[in-house]
């Protein structure tokens, strides 16, 4: 029996778990799915992903690439795995669903034969919280100004230092130059999206985008103010971390 290469294309709720990256004692993404995977096919699974999303941030579509040696086709490794996620949680569907699956050929990557990613950031901009939505947008009470916010985005749109939309402390990088390619904004009704696509990205940069792009709408900053953070690559020039829960992994581009 050969190794094979299968890339598996995963959503999943990230509320109760400690973000995707595998940690020995501790509920994460990475490792639920190790654990079935490893169930499922007879041998230990270490899945390699294009993106680490933290606690709480949700994902549409995270690729991660399966590898070893194992008879059963790739497109009935989903409603397998799937069956086992939801047996295992004693309901009908599990928090993470693999959504499909294709073998791929010796030594493709997810992470490295990936060209782009794009994220969605979910907020709603009702003027009363509900408590049902808590884990899933960012619930901003005061009105947002989308225009404001729409010329402010044009201005990251682009290659530049990102430096400033790095989170401190972060690790080091050899280049903090990332290209966005593009930074939609749709709102409808009291939901606001934000989806923004790009070559890569840096720790906490879009929610960071989404964090200053928020100011913005709030009257807190102007587009001046987003030019000069990208300037001068000054963190404290930029807007805050937008949380969690309203990030979601919309889609890997290869």
């Amino acid at each position: 029996m050969q190794d094979r290469n299968v890339l598996l294309t995963i959503k999943y709720d990230g509320t109760d778990f400690c973000g995707w990256q595998r940690q020995p004692g501790t509920k994460t993404v990475c490792g639920t799915l190790e654990e079935v995977l490893t169930r499922l096919l007879g041998f230990e699974v270490r899945l390699d992903s294009t993106s680490r999303t933290d606690s709480g941030v949700h994902a549409y579509g995270q690729r991660a690439t399966l590898r070893g040696q194992f008879g059963i086709p790739a497109d009935r490794i989903p409603r397998a795995a799937n069956d086992m996620l939801a047996r295992d949680r004693y309901e009908c569907v599990g928090e993470i669903e693999i959504v499909a699956a294709e073998d791929k050929p010796e030594g493709f990557h997810a992470r490295f034969d990936a060209k782009g990613k794009r994220y969605i950031y979910k907020i709603s901009n009702a003027p009363q919280v509900d408590i049902f939505r808590r884990n899933y947008c960012y619930q901003i009470t005061r009105p947002l100004d989308v225009e404001k916010m729409r010329q402010a985005a044009e201005i990251i749109v682009g290659e530049h230092d990102f430096a400033a939309f790095m989170s401190m402390g972060s690790t080091p990088q050899d280049s903090t130059v990332r290209n966005v390619w593009s930074i939609d904004i749709a709102k409808d009704g009291t939901d606001i999206n934000i989806a923004v696509s790009g070559d890569g990205f840096l720790y906490n940069m879009v929610r960071i985008i989404t964090g200053t792009l928020v100011e913005v709408g709030l009257g807190r900053r102007s587009a001046d103010d987003v030019r000069l953070a990208i300037e001068t690559q000054d963190r404290t020039k930029a807007g805050h971390v937008a949380p969690p829960h309203g990030l979601y992994l919309d889609e890997v581009f290869y």
